[in-house]
């Protein structure tokens, strides 16, 4: 089972970090997602039955989880919150996702699981103020979004269309979080970072 780590406050030199861990969470979530159904004839889909006492269950430990939130304070807090909240997405949409056995289902749980990580990362951002804030918004904006384009190009059915499109999305994404990182700076510094990131990410 793949388990959302506990609230951790993060200094500004662990951005990268953070949003490595985030992004290799995710990934590890949606393939366990698209791995149900894999030899799907030769197994039968969860039954009404288990995924009702999959759902009793995870409803049971989000109850457990938020009261342990509620011992904290803060933004450390939230952020619980919302991790016990998307551990709850994640094992209800999983369960929905194996009873359909369908890929628009598992699919359909991708995109559940990557919006409820979107909001835990939104939240540890509460932890900063000003430009590193504004940076690990736009971090955690960049990874929502390149999961996204990675759902959509297994909704279009790995198309090279797709995969152009998605590569162009990632690519803006990440250019956005470059943008924010120059406005720290002013004058010709940057001006020269902004001009940097453009020539990296080849955006005019």
């Amino acid at each position: 089972m793949v388990r959302i780590v506990p609230p951790v406050r993060p200094a500004p030199r662990e951005w990268n970090i953070m949003r490595n861990a985030h992004s290799a969470l995710y990934s590890a979530v949606l393939a366990g997602i698209l791995a149900i159904g894999i030899g799907s004839a030769a197994q039968a889909a969860m039954s009404e039955a288990q995924y009702d006492a999959a759902v009793k269950a995870a409803d049971a430990r989000l109850k457990t989880d938020k009261e342990r939130c509620s011992t904290m304070s803060g933004n450390a807090e939230d952020v619980c919150k919302a991790q016990a909240e998307a551990e709850h997405t994640r094992v209800t949409e999983q369960a929905k996702a194996e009873m359909k056995g369908t890929s628009k289902a598992r699919l359909e749980a991708a995109e559940e699981v990557a919006e409820a990580n979107y909001k835990v990362a939104k939240e540890r951002c509460d932890d900063f103020s000003g430009d590193p804030k504004d940076i690990c918004l736009k971090e955690a904006k960049a990874t929502y979004e390149k999961q996204k384009a990675d759902i959509t190009v297994l909704e279009k059915g790995n198309t090279a269309d797709a995969r152009k499109d998605a590569r162009e999305t990632k690519r803006d994404a990440d250019f956005e979080v470059a943008k924010a990182k120059c406005d720290q700076f002013s004058g010709d510094v940057k001006d020269k970072c902004v001009k940097d990131a453009k020539a990296t990410y080849k955006v005019e």
